[in-house]
């Protein structure tokens, strides 16, 4: 079969593979229809990602179509994959958190991937897409990431927010912190991308990235934001953006980095400041975004800004990683 196959840092290619083989007991055979590209499969392509061994086949964010009836599924069924596969037996597993697995198998990143016409799943990463087609159902996982984010902080509409990074990762959760009613504000350091987010989604208040002191004092009068959210995945801005927290406020790290980050022992206490980190999504996540996108309080072809084929996106792919600007979502079309 055909698959999208990094052979190594900067070597990308549509390679032929064997085909999947017959799904072991409990697993499911899905013929992929769409796949998205996000933050994590360019890093592959550059080389920056800590838990990578190459070859692999890349994707995660992936729709497709039940290949035969199996597990209980039927045929021709229209499904989001979880790519979180976790064992189900160790200690966040039995404490309900397979996000956090400690022997967690990401695909595309642990094991290949969705950029290939068939791969096997397990039936209890399988959820009904239901009435979304092919592209919405492929925009569920980072969407996912985003509501987990926000559902861990707890935050309310009462809460000023504040989303720091405005790449997709960071658009998921100030969507889904709007959703909530919070008043929310943005902040990157492109004054072209935060353009571009606030004309195709409405936000109002954004900024471009600075002294963190002085947003404060500009936009909360000095009081600080209630919640704070780290998308960048950047050292600095995440040590920095402990600046921005209110007193009594929560910091919610979604990017991760292979650093150590810092911050002053006396300014987080006397804020009685909360840290979190927050890691991929559960199956309550990926409903969260299904009703989303069914209701449509999140349009995703606003999210969608680069399309292109298994055929042509080995050329693409290095053209996109260079100048990520203009892009929100890539979508790949597989059938």
């Amino acid at each position: 079969m055909r698959a999208i196959v990094v052979e190594k840092p900067g070597s990308i290619s549509l390679a032929e593979r064997p085909a999947a083989e017959a799904p072991a007991p409990g697993w499911v055979a899905i013929d992929i229809a769409r796949v998205g590209i996000c933050g994590t499969d360019y890093h592959i392509f550059e080389g920056k990602h800590p838990f990578l061994v190459y070859p692999r086949v890349i994707g995660h964010e992936l729709s497709g179509v039940v290949a035969s009836d199996s597990e209980g599924w039927k045929a021709g069924t229209r499904v989001i994959i979880n790519p979180y596969v976790a064992c189900g037996t160790c200690h966040a597993c039995m404490r309900g958190k397979p996000n956090c697995c400690m022997r967690i198998g990401v695909l595309g990143v642990h094991r290949d991937g969705g950029l290939c016409e068939r791969i096997n799943v397990p039936a209890i990463n399988l959820i009904a897409a239901g009435d979304l087609d092919e592209e919405a159902a492929a925009t569920v996982e980072f969407l996912a990431i985003g509501a987990h984010a926000v559902r861990r902080s707890g935050l309310g509409a009462a809460d000023r927010v504040l989303v720091v990074g405005a790449g997709p990762i960071g658009l998921g959760a100030a969507l889904f912190a709007r959703r909530r009613g919070a008043e929310l504000h943005l902040v990157d350091a492109s004054a072209e991308r935060l353009a571009m987010v606030a004309d195709r989604f409405g936000f109002a208040n954004t900024h471009v990235a600075g002294d963190p002191a002085a947003l404060v004092a500009a936009a909360t009068e000095g009081d600080g934001f209630d919640t704070v959210f780290d998308a960048t995945g950047n050292p600095r801005a995440m040590q920095a953006s402990f600046g921005y927290l209110a007193h009594g406020g929560s910091y919610v790290m979604v990017g991760v980095v292979p650093d150590d980050i810092t911050f002053n022992d006396a300014e987080f206490h006397k804020r009685e400041a909360t840290l979190l980190a927050s890691r991929n999504a559960t199956s309550e996540d990926f409903a969260t975004v299904v009703a989303a996108l069914a209701d449509g309080s999140i349009d995703h072809r606003k999210l969608i800004t680069h399309r292109t084929t298994m055929e042509d996106f080995p050329a693409v792919m290095a053209e996109w990683a260079r100048d990520r600007s203009s892009l929100i979502k890539a979508m790949v079309s597989v059938s």
